[in-house]
C-alpha cells in the first residue's frame, strides 16, 4: 500500500489542490477586514485555502495597519495593495 501523499492533494478530503485566490476576512472585534483578490492554493473540492509566507506578511501587515486607524470596516484588494 502506497502511503504518501501528494502535495497537490488537500490533506483535508484528499481532493486537488489548484492555484487560484480566496478572500480572507479578520475580526478585529471591534471592527472586520476583508482582503479580496488574496493569491491561494485552493482545493477545488472542499474549498480549503493556503497562502504563501510572503502573501502572508503582507495580510499582517494590512491587519495591523487597520488596527492602527481603528477602522471598524476595510476591505482590500490585495491585487492593489
Amino acid at each position: 500500500m502506497n502511503t504518501s501523499i501528494s502535495i497537490s492533494c488537500c490533506p483535508l478530503c484528499g481532493g486537488e489542490k489548484t492555484e487560484g485566490k480566496t478572500t480572507i476576512t479578520v475580526d478585529l472585534g471591534y471592527g472586520l477586514v476583508v482582503i479580496r483578490d488574496v493569491p491561494a492554493t485552493v482545493c477545488a473540492l472542499c474549498g480549503a485555502d493556503w497562502v504563501d509566507d510572503i502573501v502572508a506578511d503582507k495580510i499582517e501587515h494590512i491587519v495591523e495597519e487597520a488596527r492602527k486607524k481603528q477602522s471598524q470596516m476595510e476591505v482590500i484588494s490585495l491585487k492593489a495593495s
